[in-house]
Formats: structure tokens, C-alpha cells, sequence
């Protein structure tokens, strides 16, 4: 408890601060902007509101020489939100239950064959190019969300810092070139989309999964969920019976 109201007094502070308005602002305002170019450009997938954001944030702080560090702690409120977020994914995934629960086993075929062949074919790539052991390891753990990526990275041998930027940036790339991908296979079935964009880009995946429907958006982010318990469960079991 104690925790918790002290992750509070800094959110209230960081709010409080001219400092903390200023950033919070100008994220928002960034976000919204970037969300008119993608609107204004037939929703493209490389205008992605995440990528153009990211972007222009990160040229500002380069340009205002402003410290990440300071940066994250002026904008905490931000951070603090995607907790709350995160539990408001339960809202469709109820409104959805009926048809998710009619997919039964083959909703856990599509997610355990996600969650297999996705981070194999990375790991094989890196291993054609003869890649440090250290980061074929890390690569294992690209298709989860960030806290469980880098905690498996640990426990396998990988590299924690390098896991985060292996699931930022599969997350960015899969919800960049998913409309492309599913245009090419014919795959118009909302329930397989999400499966799809939930199992292999994690959360960024279940954000635009939320974009295109709310059946999408809830299979995704039960993807995300099974996925990544059942990837940092069994992962560092297997590396550990391997060895």
C-alpha cells in the first residue's frame, strides 16, 4: 500500500510541476496531431499515431536537449495511466465472451502456434548469421509484452535492455504492416486479425486490433495475455532442460 501512495505523490507532483503540465501537453498534443496525419492519409500504415509521435517527441527532447530521465519523470501520469488501461482491456474481452469462448481450442491452437513459429523464425534468421548465442536468446522473447519479455530474458540468458527494444519495435513493425499482410492473405475474419495482431505484437498489436473492432480487440488482447504467460512459463523450462 505503502508503494502505491508513494507512485501517487510523484504522479501529483509531476502534474503539479510546470514542468509536468508542459510535457503532458505537448504529448497530447503531439498524439492528437499525429492522429489527424494517419486519419488524413486513409489511416496508412507508416503515418502509425505511435511511430509519428515517437518521432516528433524524440527530435523535440534532441533539439530542447532534454533528458529522457526528465522527460518520463515530468510525464508519469502518462506511465501511471497504462495501468488502468490495461485493466480496462477486461471491458471488451467481456462484451465478447460468448464468441471467444465459442472458438475453444482452436483460439489456444492459433495463439500456442503464434507464440512458437513467430519467435522461431527470428531465432533461426539469427542463427543463419551466425548471431551471438546472447542475442539469439534475447530474440526468443521479442512477441511479449515488455515487463514479461525482459524478466524471460533474464532467466535465459538474454539481454533485458535489448528484449525492450526487440517488442517495441516488433510491436511498431506488426501494426505498421498488418493491414498489408492481411490484404494479402484474404484475412477479413476479425477473430483471426486479432489473434494475429495480439499473439505477435503484444500490445501495440492490441491497440490497433481496438481500431478495427471490438471482437478484434478483445481476441487480441486474450492473445496477448495467454501468449505471454505461456511464453514465460515455458520458455525458461525448456532453455533450463535443454542445457
Amino acid at each position: 500500500m505503502s508503494e502505491i501512495v508513494i507512485q501517487f505523490q510523484q504522479v501529483a507532483a509531476s502534474i503539479l510541476s510546470l514542468s509536468g503540465l508542459f510535457w503532458i501537453g505537448i504529448t497530447v498534443t503531439i498524439y492528437v496531431f499525429s492522429k489527424r496525419i494517419h486519419t488524413l492519409t486513409g489511416n496508412h500504415p507508416l503515418t502509425l499515431p505511435l511511430v509519428i509521435s515517437a518521432l516528433v517527441l524524440g527530435g523535440l527532447l534532441f533539439v530542447l536537449d532534454v533528458p529522457v530521465s526528465e522527460f518520463q519523470r515530468a510525464t508519469s501520469l502518462i506511465h501511471w495511466l497504462l495501468g488502468p488501461v490495461t485493466v480496462a482491456l477486461a471491458v471488451p474481452l467481456h462484451h465478447q465472451y460468448q464468441r471467444i469462448a465459442g472458438l475453444g481450442w482452436r483460439l489456444w491452437v492459433a495463439i500456442v502456434a503464434g507464440g512458437v513459429i513467430a519467435p522461431a523464425l527470428a531465432w533461426f534468421t539469427l542463427y543463419l548469421f551466425n548471431a551471438p548465442l546472447m542475442l539469439s536468446m534475447t530474440m526468443l522473447v521479442k512477441s511479449i509484452t515488455t515487463p514479461l519479455a525482459m524478466e524471460t530474458a533474464a532467466l535465459t540468458g538474454g539481454v533485458p535492455a535489448i528484449a525492450a527494444v526487440f517488442v517495441i519495435s516488433t510491436g511498431v513493425v506488426g501494426a505498421m504492416v498488418c493491414p498489408w499482410v492481411f490484404k494479402l492473405l484474404g484475412g477479413n475474419n476479425p477473430a483471426a486479425q486479432g489473434v494475429a495482431l495480439g499473439t505477435v505484437a503484444h500490445a501495440i498489436g492490441t491497440a490497433k486490433a481496438l481500431q478495427l473492432s471490438e471482437l478484434t480487440g478483445a481476441l487480441a488482447a486474450i492473445s496477448l495475455s495467454l501468449n505471454g504467460v505461456l511464453t514465460a512459463f515455458v520458455l525458461p523450462v525448456l532453455i533450463s532442460t535443454l542445457e
